[in-house]
């Protein structure tokens, strides 16, 4: 039997909730949706929420509503989904990367200044800058959101991973110091809407934006129309949006979903805690966690030392492959694709991004992850080096 690297978790109450929204009058851009967006914006301790399709499209719309375009310039990390720097791609921006730090994989707020320093002096500063929140821990957003008021920059929390985990105390997409933080809830993900995501914000007029461009940026509200109303059924477009709408079935499940949010996370901190105890022995690093933060743990990704473990880290994955594990790398840096280094990354290489490339691997992580099944795990990345297969 398989074990993969993650999967979801479908109760009853959330197969019930889909088939009630199904014999219900609205299957899209009924009521279940705007119920879905207070739900995820209240817990997140935000102002709005903005459901749609995908993160991927989440991102897409936070970059257009902070008015990202041709000549501009967007940051993020190189370990990320390439989601992550598409979306400033989609709008004709350019992309460049910031090396990590070594110990959280996320953003590193020092590499983050140094570079910012460089790009003053020649005049290439940042319009928005996109952190990601990898395997679910919050980067340092205070000192980035400190940098982004010393130099002006616009802030995208991906926080693709990390629904449920919390940065100083607080719920990870309140905002504090972002203009705009995105969830997903693809179904390997903490909670998931089969497809989806959303983008949270502090900010009425970048909510609005985000609204009108997610259904082909059109407006039924008078406040927003350049001529008087004609008549009930009218209606205006006054923007180049696109068709990225949540569905009310995509809706439901997720506000059941939600309602184990908490207790998700929680089964991820003692599976977690468990690896943690298992790969004592072992030679690799485990998952450092900031004290400033409470991880969703949407992922588990150790740092394989390869000489003490007398294997390389493709011989680990394709040993454990082998054995019907399914562990993963995330992620392969975003400048190494071929879009990217034809498209002017073929130079970039950053130190700590390629020495956690080298060494990474994802461990399967998810709840109704058995006990036996991870001790198999360990006893599979421990064993003796023979035949491989990948596949």
């Amino acid at each position: 039997m398989l074990i993969p690297y993650g999967r979801q978790n479908i109760s009853q109450a959330d197969i019930d909730a889909v088939i009630a929204v199904l014999r219900s009058d609205f299957l899209t851009q009924g009521p279940v949706v705007p119920e879905f967006e207070r739900t995820v914006s209240e817990y997140c301790k935000s102002k709005y929420g903005v459901a749609v399709n995908s993160a991927t499209s989440a991102l897409h719309l936070a970059c257009l509503a902070l008015g990202v375009g041709p000549g501009d310039r967007v940051w993020t990390t190189p370990i990320t989904f390439v989601a992550s720097s598409n979306c400033a791609l989609y709008c004709g921006a350019e992309v460049d990367f910031v090396d990590i730090d070594p110990r959280t994989y996320n953003m590193s707020p020092a590499a983050l200044a140094a570079k910012l320093e460089s790009a003053e002096k020649n005049g290439t500063l940042p319009k928005v800058v996109v952190p990601v929140h990898l395997c679910g821990q919050s980067c340092e957003m205070e000192a980035i959101h400190a940098l982004s008021l010393q130099y002006g920059f616009r802030i995208i929390e991906d926080a693709s991973h990390a629904i449920g985990g919390s940065y100083k105390g607080e719920p990870i997409g309140n905002c504090r110091f972002s203009d705009i933080a995105i969830f997903s809830f693809h179904p390997v993900k903490i909670v998931t809407t089969g497809e989806g995501g959303m983008a949270v914000t502090n900010d009425h007029e970048l909510a609005a934006s985000m609204q009108r461009l997610r259904s082909h940026g059109i407006t039924r509200d008078p406040a927003e129309m350049t001529t008087p109303s004609e008549g009930p059924w009218f209606y205006q477009q006054i923007d180049l949006g696109f068709n990225y709408r949540m569905t009310d079935m995509q809706a439901a499940l997720g506000i059941s979903q939600f309602q184990r949010l908490d207790e998700f996370v929680k089964q991820r901190h003692a599976l977690a805690s468990s690896y943690n105890s298992l790969l004592e022995s072992c030679p690799v690093t485990v998952p450092w966690q900031h004290p400033d933060c409470h991880s969703s743990f949407h992922l588990y990704v150790v740092q394989i030392h390869p000489a003490e473990m007398k294997a390389s880290q493709r011989e680990v994955f394709e040993r454990l492959r082998s054995h019907g594990i399914m562990v993963n790398l995330h992620y392969i840096p975003v400048y190494r694709h071929p879009y990217y280094r034809s498209h002017g990354h073929a130079t970039t290489s950053l130190p700590e991004a390629e020495r956690y490339y080298s060494q990474a691997l994802t461990l399967p992580l998810y709840p109704g992850l058995e006990a036996h099944q991870q001790r198999e795990v360990v006893e599979h990345m421990k064993s003796p080096l023979g035949h491989q297969t990948i596949f």
